[in-house]
């Protein structure tokens, strides 16, 4: 249902007064289609409100360019002018103000959300301490010395150990034989021969064949006796 003229009149002074500025018939049934206002009703309430001098209005040719009656606002003098801009930048620096405040209030809230919960830590803590427990147990094993490594395991490992000593060894005589061939009848220093080739032994270098061998063997004889 189409409000009433003097409904409709209400509607559009308000309008009216509330962009103050220059409009024109269409300016205004487009901005009050929410009214279900028909263009022709708006022509006629803007005709009676300045027939009554409710608003003003100018012709430019055919068209009527209508604007809010400028004697009803209250314009500031310089003095008023000031004081509003003052307020002005105050709102300003406030609203800035808020604006961070509600910064840090999301970089918080992000902070807090990033954290682990208490069901999250009770059960860090939980698993901490099963942790901490089997190591405590794996630690008085070792200091009464049961052996921790499955037997299966330490086979395995000898064995791998046990081929890796082999292959030293025949690497070294190999070597050997190959070096007795060079140097059978060479006239060289031997010992400035090697340096030159840039060879070491394995006494150069602190390690021994031997040692190793029978680490193995030891090892072998105290895995039996476990």
């Amino acid at each position: 249902m189409a409000p009433k003229s003097d409904s409709t009149e209400a509607i559009v002074l308000n309008f009216v007064n509330e962009q103050n500025r220059p409009l024109n018939c269409q300016n205004v049934a487009d901005s009050l289609q929410k009214f279900s206002l028909k263009k022709a009703a708006i022509q006629k309430a803007l005709d009676n409100l300045a027939d009554n001098g409710k608003i003003s209005f100018k012709e430019y040719g055919k068209q009527k360019i209508y604007l809010a009656r400028q004697d009803q606002f209250h314009i500031p003098n310089s003095e008023e002018l000031n004081q509003m801009k003052e307020d002005n930048a105050k709102l300003q620096q406030q609203l800035v103000d808020q604006k961070r405040a509600i910064g840090e209030v999301e970089g918080e809230i992000k902070s807090l959300q990033s954290n682990m919960t208490l069901e999250q830590i009770c059960d860090k803590e939980a698993k901490l301490k099963k942790e901490v427990k089997e190591m405590e147990n794996r630690l008085v094993k070792l200091r009464e010395g049961v052996t921790l490594v499955r037997p299966e395991e330490r086979q395995a490992v000898e064995k791998m150990y046990s081929e890796k000593i082999s292959r030293w060894r025949s690497r070294k005589r190999m070597f050997k034989d190959l070096w007795d061939v060079i140097t059978e009848n060479s006239s060289k220093d031997l010992k400035e021969f090697k340096e030159e080739l840039g060879i070491e032994y394995d006494e150069d270098v602190g390690v021994s064949l031997l040692y190793f061998s029978e680490l193995l063997q030891h090892g072998k004889k105290r895995g039996r006796n476990q």
